[in-house]
């Protein structure tokens, strides 16, 4: 699930650091199968790299790792397709969701009804992307080093922004410079709290109270589907409203 870090922190204030294992594990070992197709050597597959980056981060045990390469190299692994779906949740808030499915008529048709379900609606391939940029986000935790040093160190990796406060330090980049400022950033401070790619929202929408509780239970609905690898959204909830579904 990513978004800005205001969402994250609701996320963990609504106990989300607790996910199950098993479910951040199916995540990434659908990203580990799909990154595979093309190469099992990292250091020629930079996709590869990542997700490698991913389950080291997951603290995913090395056998499942290359279990999931053993089957990619003898053409076994699982064919995922790739579908992203573009919509509005309760608010006027845009939502996207990227999905891996080996059925998708299934997972259109969960996605659909979480949206309907709770006052939302999806829409056409680009109807809310526009108001989103792709980035490369890398996170770390806030002890790893104080900001000014962040910044130094994300400067020198060719990042374009860092945003260190009390929850962490966010690090933007573009996307084709993922792989290298995040390889750049594990060699001073280890492996990152998490990172890929993702949407950033350009601006941000207010939601009051009765908005953000539906639009949680939105976002808890895809984030319950298998299928759903990551979603991003463009809302602001305010620090009063988070305390209140805290």
């Amino acid at each position: 699930m990513a978004g800005h870090s205001k969402f994250k922190n609701i996320m963990h204030r609504k106990g989300a650091q607790d996910k199950k294992r098993a479910k951040v594990f199916g995540r990434l070992i659908k990203e580990l199968t799909v990154a595979a197709r093309s190469s099992t050597d990292p250091d020629s597959n930079p996709r590869l790299r990542s997700a490698l980056s991913a389950a080291r981060a997951a603290n995913m045990p090395k056998d499942n790792i290359e279990r999931v390469l053993k089957r990619a190299e003898g053409g076994e692994g699982e064919n995922y397709d790739e579908i992203r779906y573009e919509g509005y949740g309760p608010g006027g808030t845009a939502l996207i969701v990227d999905a891996m499915t080996d059925n998708r008529n299934r997972t259109a048709s969960e996605v659909r009804a979480a949206f309907n379900k709770f006052g939302g609606s999806l829409g056409e391939t680009g109807s809310v992307s526009f108001m989103f940029d792709r980035v490369g986000q890398i996170i770390y935790p806030a002890d790893v080093t104080d900001a000014d040093t962040m910044f130094e160190v994300v400067l020198e990796a060719g990042a374009e922004n860092v945003e260190s406060d009390e929850n962490g330090h966010e690090v933007i980049c573009a996307p084709d410079d993922f792989n290298a400022v995040r390889e750049a950033l594990e060699t001073v401070f280890g492996a990152p709290e998490e990172s890929g790619l993702t949407w950033k929202p350009q601006n941000l929408i207010a939601v009051d109270e009765g908005q953000a509780t539906t639009l949680l239970k939105l976002l808890d609905a895809l984030d319950d589907n298998d299928d759903v690898q990551n979603v991003s959204s463009n809302f602001d909830i305010s620090d009063d409203v988070i305390a209140k579904l805290a």
